[in-house]
């Protein structure tokens, strides 16, 4: 019977839904004793060799409420037992997008002790955003990229509608991402990092020039981690690569003569708080930022982003016309003489 006993207290994990029960999830987690067979006894009382090993079973994973918790246990093997499960349940987009929302990437799987789960998956992330689906202060604006620092992701607008967002890890607490207004400056498909030269940053777009700072592709290990720059998944920075335009500059390349994309980092993170996404178990708006702060925030920075806008479009037009009229006209052939 104590044989049993002690298996359970070792193998048992157990998924737990957004309700009542979430309540009590802790970003540590803590392991849960249940046994239907024996009555409780200490741990202690066991003598560690009566151990009978057996293959440990994944918990069924629950569907109740907007989020729930996939509980992770520390054991790699039951951790391995676990992901299976995972991966049968999920398809490959669908894990994408779970992860997302953890502020994970593959490699960076498990890095955390509880996974939070939509009960119903959107691969494209725009189900659960917490940034306003529309924000009329930025009618006029037709591209805009912010960051936010609280909770630790990205969204962009154009002339207004939010067209994508998803997650990112930024700078940690001794390095900080700088916040407020700047504009995207120039692009590179892989740069090396100034820090370490054994770090590759693919699609990389400096927001910064003199700092060095950037979004690009790199490790998303569930909080900020950067030393100042805002990484991405792989591909949502390919996609910002596009998206966003770069700065032009003036013959020689010492001045600017316009600004790139407008790009925005505001907010303070809850350093060794719970992390922020974390909250969506018992309230899945727990994240969402109003219309009323978003506005508040960029109201005042609206008509720089529009005189900076028009500006790039005058000084990008009027190069387009100087290469046009630059072009030779090409000559008619003579006719060949009698």
């Amino acid at each position: 019977m104590k044989k049993s006993f002690l298996y359970a207290c070792i193998g048992a994990v157990f998924m737990v839904s957004c309700k009542k029960e979430i309540e009590k999830i802790s970003d540590t987690f803590k392991d849960t004793v249940s046994s239907s067979e024996t009555p409780a006894v200490e741990q202690d009382s066991v003598k560690k060799d009566s151990v009978v090993k057996k293959e440990s079973v994944p918990p069924a994973m629950q569907e109740n409420g907007f989020y729930n918790a996939l509980v992770l246990p520390k054991d790699k093997k039951m951790r391995d037992s676990i992901y299976a499960e995972f991966s049968k349940k999920y398809n490959e987009r669908e894990r994408y997008a779970i992860l997302a929302l953890n502020r994970l990437d593959s490699k960076n799987k498990w890095n955390a002790d509880t996974l939070v789960v939509p009960a119903k998956i959107d691969t494209t992330l725009m189900a659960y955003s917490p940034f306003p689906m529309q924000l009329d202060v930025l009618s006029g604006v037709k591209k805009f990229v912010i960051f936010s620092y609280p909770i630790q992701a990205y969204g962009v607008y154009s002339n207004g509608s939010l067209v994508k967002w998803g997650p990112t890890s930024m700078g940690k607490k001794s390095a900080q991402t700088t916040r407020g207004l700047t504009f995207a400056n120039w692009k590179k498909k892989l740069s090396i990092s100034t820090v370490s030269s054994e770090w590759k940053l693919p699609y990389n777009f400096n927001i910064h020039n003199i700092g060095g700072i950037g979004w690009h592709q790199y490790d998303l290990p569930g909080y900020p981690a950067s030393h100042s720059c805002l990484r991405l998944l792989m591909k949502d920075a390919q996609w910002l690569y596009s998206y966003a335009d770069t700065w032009i500059l003036n013959p020689g390349g010492a001045t600017t003569k316009a600004k790139g994309t407008p790009v925005m980092v505001f907010g303070d993170y809850k350093w060794g708080g719970r992390k922020p996404w974390r909250k969506l178990l018992e309230d899945p708006n727990a994240n969402n930022i109003s219309v009323e702060e978003m506005t508040k925030l960029l109201e005042p920075n609206v008509d720089k982003m529009i005189k900076e806008q028009d500006n790039r479009e005058k000084v990008a037009d009027s190069i387009k016309t100087a290469k046009a009229m630059a072009v030779p006209v090409e000559k008619p052939a003579e006719a060949p003489a009698n």
